[in-house]
């Protein structure tokens, strides 16, 4: 019996690949326009399926544009565009036992270092940002979708600061990925004044330049969400 197992590529991804290597060698750069999909049937001796599944493909890979009428244009990929096709991977993760434990040391590793960030680098119109962010959180107080989405604002605030478009990306993955968790956590009682107490605390360490601080009280923020959600979960696993 052989050792290695060989995998027939369908002709759309055979396609798909030699037009995605086009791209990335500079062979097509951006704004340059793809043949038309008759010439491309020709180049590739393939049928129109074929041709429009790998157009597919690299659209959603975020190589390309495709708009009615007018043939397939190369872009630039985009962080959330990368992101996305992240997206279906990091949730089959998230189903298996281990996953929430991996998920949470991911956000905590990027939300500390974006706090002890925003620290040493946050300048007046950041922290006004912030402050309105947490008044937000305020006024959100006893609405829970409110309180939600104002809670994801507050760190999105957080990840803007580096103005750097990867930051945003990821935050906003973390945040679709973080969503059922986040909405479960507030349906607790008290849960979403936590959260105000914890963001508190970590613009006053932000204000103060203390990255140390800063650190220090987002940790403390994301290890009470994630204790609490893994009580509820048992709990939750209990009663079934």
């Amino acid at each position: 019996m052989s050792r290695y197992r060989i995998e027939r590529k369908t002709l759309s991804e055979q396609v798909a690949e030699q037009l995605e290597a086009d791209i990335l060698e500079g062979r097509l750069g951006e704004n340059d326009q793809l043949p038309s999909e008759r010439e491309l049937m020709e180049q590739f001796g393939v049928g129109r399926p074929a041709v429009r599944e790998a157009l597919f493909y690299l659209q959603q890979l975020g190589l390309i544009a495709i708009n009615s009428g007018t043939r397939a244009r190369v872009i630039r990929p985009t962080a959330e565009a990368v992101m996305a096709r992240l997206s279906g991977v990091t949730r089959q993760l998230l189903s298996k036992p281990d996953g929430q434990q991996y998920f949470q040391e991911a956000r905590a590793l990027f939300e500390i270092s974006l706090a002890r960030y925003a620290a040493r680098h946050a300048d007046d119109e950041d922290l006004a940002r912030l402050r309105a962010a947490l008044q937000e959180n305020r006024d959100a107080l006893g609405d829970e979708a409110r309180f939600k989405r104002s809670d994801n604002d507050f760190h999105g605030v957080l990840a803007s600061i580096g103005q750097n478009p990867i930051f945003d990306a990821i935050h906003v993955a973390l945040s679709e990925w973080l969503d059922d968790r986040r909405a479960q956590v507030l349906q607790q009682k008290d849960e979403d004044k936590a959260a105000l107490a914890a963001h508190v605390e970590i613009v006053a360490a932000i204000e103060s330049r203390d990255p140390d601080a800063a650190e220090a009280a987002m940790r403390r923020h994301l290890d009470r969400h994630y204790g609490t959600y893994m009580k509820l979960k048992k709990r939750l696993a209990t009663d079934e």
